[in-house]
């Protein structure tokens, strides 16, 4: 796809172009400290800080501000003017920036975050399993990769960790995890504003603004805004598919009674909307099926040709419903308390996904599937409570998590006029009545629950050497209910088993089941890293890490045996167990 030409307007505030670190916009003034171990020339500490304000990148991968370069972890930082200047405008686009990141979506359910090839295949989402890259925006962990076809809002910087990272962040992630942090409300007047417009009709608007509303409180408000005309054309609808329609909001509030407290409170709201997702025909390859049942022979049986045989056209003719209406939101209010040379933090937080799709399954102008949807609502609330040290030879971390989930899908699935030509054998092939208007109604829910205490030291043995366990203990426990209801086309209920042979010819298209799965079990995830200062600009390090990805239960239904009973062995899967060893230089 052409990429869009940008044209960047400023409004109602500046666009920044201050060097692409991840700080302030202007350094703030340091703050001098003097022990008896330290330089007592104020003059030379305040010049020391400065120079390091102005050079060195700072990051919150292990819960406290630190300079990248002393963090022993794999770690590619994006700063809010590098995803602007770039168009990086999600997580889906910093891919193109941040090394060994990769995002598959062929809508936002059907979306998988993998970091150095691993985390999940692609493929249809099982609401049951979960991912292996951890998704978060100020410390508030998104449970579903829906987020990450969503724009940023106001972001400050973005930080990909890569390799096992559970003794420090909440849940799932045996690959790494992406951290998002946003810009907090100031308490001086500032704002900005950001218009894009460029081909096949881009056009996109981004704006902050923040201020003081009383010595104490302070807000923040952004806003953003994509459309994009659609990529491919639909010569069965006369339509452009496959655009962009996004739309969020997101406000915050500041109250800082006094130096060492801090508390925000944070709501967003983002939707989309797009006729999306088709497909164009790109090739054919031969499979294990008999010759007469190979798609050129099919097709030429039912008298189908595809819009165009060349996917550059970008042409297709899909004759179903298209639809990818997708609302995601929260709320979280994060405590932070300053106590002594620790900070103590508790983030609550509350997150809603709404997901109302149509599809067309069959991905052509065949009536083949006539409806594929998938409507889902998910709710989430999580809980953190973690108290971070910082001392001259010891730095920890300690904390607690909690998790609870609920998701609800209600699926309808019906077969079209093309549907037994394409999918049975003999004489049943020939006639459409076998399998047209064949309905399969799913109602599935989850139940998750999710506890850890974790906990990750830092003991600096000398000015060169540190050494860094850390220690994770989890509890999970899922329960789910799926339940597959099947209609022929006259509305008649068909059988679980038995029945007569039309029935069972239908039975292996869709066959209807009812499993409640459930899962529950202990993990205990550590990591050990030694990290050695050959020069003050080289670190080495290495780490070992044994970790999990949490098992999960099957609510895309399990095999039958041949009285059609369901195999309830395959509802539960085990945990993904990893061990990782790795070594580098920064």
């Amino acid at each position: 796809m052409p990429k869009p030409a940008r044209y960047l307007v400023a409004a109602g505030g500046v666009l920044i172009a201050a060097p692409a670190l991840a700080q302030e916009q202007t350094p703030p003034t340091p703050e001098v400290t003097v022990s008896a171990d330290a330089p007592t020339d104020p003059d030379e500490e305040a010049q020391t800080a400065t120079n390091r304000a102005e050079n060195v990148i700072i990051i919150t991968a292990r819960r406290r501000q630190e300079a990248a370069q002393d963090v022993p972890i794999a770690i590619a930082t994006l700063d809010g003017r590098t995803i602007n200047d770039t168009g990086a405008f999600s997580v889906a686009k910093i891919q193109q920036l941040a090394p060994t990141l990769q995002v598959y979506s062929s809508n936002p359910r059907n979306t998988a975050v993998n970091i150095r090839g691993l985390g999940v295949p692609f493929g249809l989402t099982n609401d049951g399993t979960e991912q292996g890259v951890g998704i978060y925006v100020d410390d508030v962990y998104y449970s579903r990769p829906a987020s990450a076809v969503f724009d940023f809002l106001d972001v400050e910087q973005v930080e990909v960790l890569r390799g096992p990272q559970g003794t420090l962040y909440g849940k799932n992630t045996t690959a790494g995890a992406i951290a998002i942090r946003t810009n907090r409300p100031s308490f001086d007047f500032e704002g900005s504003a950001e218009a894009t417009i460029g081909n096949l009709g881009f056009r996109q608007f981004k704006g902050a603004v923040s201020g003081p509303l009383s010595d104490t409180l302070a807000a923040r408000l952004a806003v953003a805004s994509t459309d994009r005309r659609g990529t491919l054309y639909n010569v069965t609808t006369d339509r452009f598919i496959n655009q962009q329609d996004n739309r969020g909001v997101r406000g915050q509030l500041l109250w800082r009674p006094n130096d060492d407290l801090d508390v925000t409170l944070a709501a967003d709201y983002n939707r989309q909307n797009p006729l999306c997702c088709g497909t164009v025909f790109v090739g054919y390859g031969p499979t294990q099926r008999a010759a007469a049942r190979q798609y050129p022979v099919l097709a030429a049986a039912l008298g189908y040709n595809p819009a165009s045989t060349h996917p550059f056209d970008r042409l297709t003719d899909l004759d179903a419903e298209l639809g990818a209406g997708n609302t995601i939101g929260g709320a979280s209010l994060k405590a932070e308390w300053e106590l002594g040379a620790g900070t103590l933090t508790s983030i609550t937080a509350w997150r809603f996904w709404d997901w109302d799709p149509a599809n067309d399954r069959d991905f052509t102008g065949l009536d083949v599937v006539r409806t594929s949807q998938n409507p889902s609502q998910q709710d989430q609330y999580t809980q953190e409570l973690r108290y971070g040290y910082s001392g001259r030879a010891i730095n920890f971390v300690a904390g607690a998590f909690a998790f609870r989930q609920r998701i609800d899908t209600q699926g309808t699935e019906t077969q079209g006029a093309d549907a037994s030509r394409f999918n049975l054998t003999g004489a049943s092939a020939a006639n459409p009545a076998v399998l047209e208007g064949l309905t399969a109604r799913n109602t599935q829910w989850l139940e998750a629950t999710s506890l850890a205490l974790f906990g990750q030291l830092e003991w600096q043995v000398s000015d060169r050497f540190s050494l860094q366990p850390g220690l994770r203990l989890n509890y999970d426990k899922k329960i789910g209910h799926y339940e597959r209801q099947v209609f022929d086309g006259q509305g008649v209920a068909v059988p679980a088993s038995d029945g007569t042979a039309v029935q069972q010819a239908q039975r292996g298209i869709y066959a209807p089941q009812l499993i409640e799965p459930r899962f529950a079990d202990w993990n205990v995830s550590y990591d050990l890293t030694a990290s050695y200062k050959i020069m003050d600009d080289v670190l080495v390090y290495g780490t070992y890490a044994k970790t999990f990805k949490t098992g999960g239960i099957n609510l895309n239904g399990v095999p039958a045996d041949a009285a059609g009973n369901p195999i309830l062995a395959a509802g539960a899967i085990r945990p993904e167990s990893v061990q990782h060893l790795e070594t580098g230089v920064k």
